[in-house]
């Protein structure tokens, strides 16, 4: 946190990141636009290197954390507008590191991001279509954007398909929760 000299009644909210050299053209975008569309919306202002180092300042503590939580998200993979509805209320991003569960052995992070990810696509489009999240594999890591609520049960999901369950398991699982936010 840092504050204006002239002003000591104006404070500046400030959080430095580093997001992958890959990404960072994502995060700027065509001419500047996600740039640009994330300090508009978050009312913040965005530093970015080429390198990847994200410097984020904002004069609203709310403001630095949602625009923070964006940036983190196109980190991770997601496309922007994804990454944008952070900015919405009740919603949320959670990163699940895989080396918690594969260890060092890239096999064995191969094998697992199968398995969220399932043959062409289906698995991850199956958990996002039951629990309405976005879901990104990149890395080592898998990102889920969506409303609190609905994110914990897909973190569970995926939690269940990194532990060995079966995929009819897991959608069998997913299909119970959503019976229940439905009817209650």
């Amino acid at each position: 946190m840092n504050r204006s000299m002239d002003d000591p009644q104006h404070e500046e909210f400030e959080y430095e990141l580093k997001i992958p050299e890959e990404r960072v053209a994502v995060l700027i975008g065509k001419d500047g636009e996600t740039k640009k569309q994330i300090e508009e919306e978050t009312k913040s202002k965005l530093q970015i290197s080429a390198e990847g180092d994200v410097t984020i300042t904002a004069e609203d503590g709310v403001a630095l954390f949602t625009a923070r939580e964006i940036v983190r998200a196109v980190a991770r993979g997601f496309n922007p507008k994804t990454a944008l509805l952070l900015g919405k209320q009740d919603y949320t991003l959670e990163i699940i590191d895989m080396k918690d569960v594969a260890g060092k052995s890239k096999n064995t992070l191969e094998r697992l991001k199968g398995r969220v990810i399932g043959k062409a696509g289906k698995s991850r489009e199956e958990i996002e279509r039951l629990t309405e999240t976005r879901i990104s594999v990149y890395g080592k890591t898998i990102g889920i954007i969506g409303e609190t609520m609905q994110v914990s049960i897909a973190h569970q999901a995926i939690g269940m398909l990194l532990g060995g369950s079966m995929h009819k398991t897991v959608y069998q699982f997913l299909e119970k929760k959503r019976k229940e936010m439905v009817f209650g």
